[in-house]
């Protein structure tokens, strides 16, 4: 996966078990899927890694199963650019669990996150121009009015673009 210069990611958390039929349609040609945590069990990733591989952080819903099989935090590289994962990390300016003073010492490129079911991209000057980004949620559980995903282009070792997917017409 790194040794590419572009790479489309597909970008999704907050499944709570469930895979929504038409998010299918939207990974068939990622290289990557990431899952930023509340997954619901494996077996759901088993499900995602058959499209694509999958990189994922465990959320706080996820019970031992997951926990035994992917880590809280994920930091990796993709395309030259540099990611850094997790599930509750709050948002720029209101950050949670020490996140901002961890993200200050190394800001990756990227920094995804989960938990909040509230889709958000920005850019953070204040951290490099790190790019944060929470697709929302992806499944039926929680508030949200919309379930959305995130596919990111990546390409030269920068961040392209960033399509929102409205999972429902």
């Amino acid at each position: 996966m790194t040794d590419s210069d572009s790479a489309v990611i597909g970008i999704l958390s907050d499944t709570h078990g469930w895979l929504h039929p038409g998010l299918f349609d939207y990974l068939k040609d990622v290289d990557l899927i990431l899952h930023a945590g509340d997954i619901g069990h494996v077996g759901l990733l088993d499900e995602l890694a058959a499209v694509a591989p999958v990189r994922a952080v465990w959320g706080n819903i996820d019970g031992w199963d997951v926990r035994h099989a992917y880590p809280e935090h994920d930091q990796f590289d993709v395309a030259g650019v540099r990611f850094w994962m997790t599930h509750i990390a709050g948002r720029p300016g209101r950050w949670q669990r020490g996140m901002g003073t961890r993200l200050a010492q190394d800001p990756p490129d990227v920094f995804v996150c989960g938990h909040s079911h509230i889709l958000q991209i920005e850019r953070v000057e204040v951290l490099g121009n790190m790019l944060f980004l929470n697709p929302g949620a992806a499944g039926r559980q929680g508030f949200q009015q919309v379930k959305t995903m995130v596919r990111l282009h990546l390409s030269g070792g920068r961040c392209q673009q960033a399509d929102v997917v409205h999972l429902d017409p």
